[in-house]
């Protein structure tokens, strides 16, 4: 048997050798040219998006239309060229915090069942009803938020409804997701030897878990944190459609307040072309942008950890 697989082994590779050279050669030197072009071309995108929003952004500072300090104030008045993005900038902030705070316990948990305690049964069920989660439309996250979260704020803890706490609630709902799916692949990724070692030295399963798992993996587990709490600092909609987009600063739950990406997004077609207003916008939409690189940063740093504890 193993002779007859050698033999047809044998017999593919030199009918590939009895292929022209340049031919081969031609396809080998297109797929690398088609490779490059690609990638340059993604690079170039990148770079491009960056700089225009960089130059649009820092516009407004540069030519003195808005001062430094005006703009990281609590002030938004823009009738009277009050243009304070503080308390924007909190508000995305605390939001996608508190909303990974929320989700990251969850997030793990479900993740630690689905790898290491659920049944088979369980993770074709949990599996598809993750996917699912992802792949549903945010502006159904942010409907939902409005025709159940909101009225049962209202009517059993107070307020209007809308604020910091509804925003949460939503967000945490809407990155839980991610978390799973990235905590599902990091604890697949710990060698089945590990658990056996455990095991096998007296360890109980829930010693293993909480002892050596979720410390081998943690580097992997903050990752998929950090990618959750990045979606909840860029989204948009799902967000203003609950938060009562209100200029004031996120420290009280019931209150109504505004992120950078409500604010762009409410604003942004109702301002005129080349107007302080309209650059002011500009800039905040650089600290969306500086502070996604931030995120991406700090993933990559966790992911560079994570391979050198493994």
């Amino acid at each position: 048997m193993e002779a007859k697989e050698n033999r047809e082994r044998t017999d593919s590779l030199s009918e590939s050798l009895k292929k022209p050279l340049p031919k081969i050669l031609r396809a080998e030197r297109r797929g690398r040219v088609l490779t490059y072009v690609s990638s340059w071309v993604l690079i170039l995108i990148l770079f491009s998006l960056i700089m225009f929003i960089t130059s649009k952004g820092s516009s407004t500072f540069l030519d003195g239309e808005v001062q430094l300090a005006n703009f990281f104030s609590t002030t938004w008045n823009p009738g009277e060229y009050q243009f304070g993005a503080l308390s924007f900038i909190l508000g995305s902030l605390i939001v996608s915090v508190c909303a990974a705070l929320v989700s990251a316990p969850l997030g793990i948990g479900a993740a630690i069942f689905m790898t290491e305690i659920a049944p088979n049964w369980g993770r074709k069920i949990l599996q598809p009803a993750t996917e699912i989660l992802v792949g549903i439309p945010s502006v159904v996250y942010g409907f939902i938020g409005l025709s159940v979260i909101v009225p049962f704020i209202r009517e059993n803890v107070g307020g209007l409804g809308f604020g910091l706490l509804a925003g949460i609630i939503v967000l945490s709902i809407m990155i839980l997701p991610t978390i799973v799916s990235v905590s599902v692949d990091t604890l697949q990724a710990v060698p089945n030897h590990i658990r056996q070692g455990s095991i096998a030295l007296g360890a109980t399963r829930w010693q293993t878990i909480s002892r050596l798992l979720i410390r081998t993996s943690l580097p992997g587990l903050m990752t998929g944190v950090v990618l959750g709490m990045a979606r909840a600092f860029g989204e948009a909609l799902a967000v203003q459609m609950v938060i009562g987009n209100a200029p004031n600063l996120p420290f009280q739950l019931l209150e109504p307040m505004s992120t950078l990406t409500s604010v762009i997004t409410l604003n942004m077609g109702n301002t005129v072309q080349g107007s302080a207003y309209q650059d002011v916008l500009w800039s905040m939409a650089l600290v969306l942008l500086l502070m996604t690189l931030l995120f991406i940063v700090l993933i990559r740093w966790m992911t560079k950890r994570s391979d050198l504890s493994s």
